[in-house]
């Protein structure tokens, strides 16, 4: 462990996996957590078991306190929070009311990843992903009483080399960037050497909630479109569609696919076709895509000559 010289308290708030490479930093480094505020245990997987939040795990592993309040609101009444100099806040998942950021002497820093204030909101990654964005990276704010809304302490670019990455790994390359930026970041935060700078208004772009109905594929859209849909909504909302079947309506999920754009054109969008060297083509509205993995609800994920070798009759049919 790294000893920090500095007396300082922080209060951290996080809940998904995304905070804890923040948090075991901030361990790592030394600093002094007086506590850790996370949202309550949920029901969680097939059998709804009552289940912790992820950053919950490592802080009772490190024997920190743990607060998880259910509504914040009373929080600050109701809730005895520990004393802390300064709160940082990763993921947490809730607003936090303005009259408990107002309290840490140092302020309330917030990690988001995204080059803010372009991705506001819940989805930042899901987003950069699906609009194609070449260059990502992590903003540390000032927090204020809005979502996302605070000056900037700094910020730090991360050029994606993978064009094709999906979510996970973004997710999981950003969580790690995050962190170490958080404890390069802090040591000046708390000297007073960083004034932070208001965001530019005029570049405001929001992120939303993603929902299951997000995910249905548009087979109007270009396939280049559909493709970073289906890199950016792993695992949740997946990327779906219909296939009607007889009687039946099949829910398929597109796990993998590739873009062919220049691809020459097979019937109205969502017409299933083979091509000599492609065994499941879907045309888009612009050029076909590729599916090289796929899960037909009830099933497991398969490759898509395992699905074709099941069902022969989906070529020649159409996907809605």
């Amino acid at each position: 462990m790294i000893k920090n010289s500095d007396s300082s308290k922080i209060l951290f708030w996080g809940t998904s996996e995304f905070a804890i490479p923040s948090l075991d930093a901030l361990i790592q480094a030394g600093y002094s957590i007086s506590g850790v505020v996370t949202t309550p245990d949920k029901p969680a997987g097939r059998k709804q078991l009552l289940t912790p939040p992820p950053v919950k795990v490592l802080a009772e592993s490190k024997k920190i306190p743990v607060y998880q309040p259910e509504i914040l609101k009373s929080a600050g009444s109701t809730l005895e929070l520990p004393e802390a100099d300064l709160f940082v806040v990763a993921a947490y998942g809730k607003i936090i009311p303005k009259a408990i950021i107002g309290k840490p002497r140092l302020g309330a820093l917030n990690i988001h990843p995204s080059l803010l204030p372009r991705w506001r909101g819940p989805s930042p990654i899901q987003f950069t992903i699906l609009s194609g964005d070449a260059e990502t990276g992590i903003t540390i704010i000032e927090m204020d009483e809005l979502m996302d809304h605070g000056p900037i302490v700094a910020s730090s670019k991360f050029k994606m080399k993978n064009a094709k990455i999906t979510y996970p790994k973004l997710h999981d390359a950003l969580a790690g960037e995050g962190a170490k930026f958080l404890v390069e970041t802090l040591p000046k935060w708390i000297s007073g050497e960083i004034k932070p700078m208001p965001q530019d208004e005029s570049k405001v772009t929001f992120s939303k909630i993603l929902k299951k109905e997000d995910g249905r594929i548009d087979w109007k859209k270009a396939a280049e479109e559909i493709e970073r849909q289906i890199r950016a909504f792993v695992p949740w909302p997946g990327s779906w569609t219909m296939w009607p079947q007889d009687d039946r309506q099949h829910r398929i999920r597109i796990d993998e696919a590739e873009a062919a754009s220049e691809h020459a054109a097979h019937g109205s969008p969502g017409f299933v076709f083979q091509s000599a060297k492609n065994p499941l083509c879907i045309q888009t509205g612009k050029g076909a895509l590729l599916v090289r993995r796929l899960t037909i609800e009830g099933s497991s994920s398969q490759n898509a000559e395992t699905f074709l070798r099941g069902y022969k009759d989906a070529v020649g049919g159409a996907f809605i």
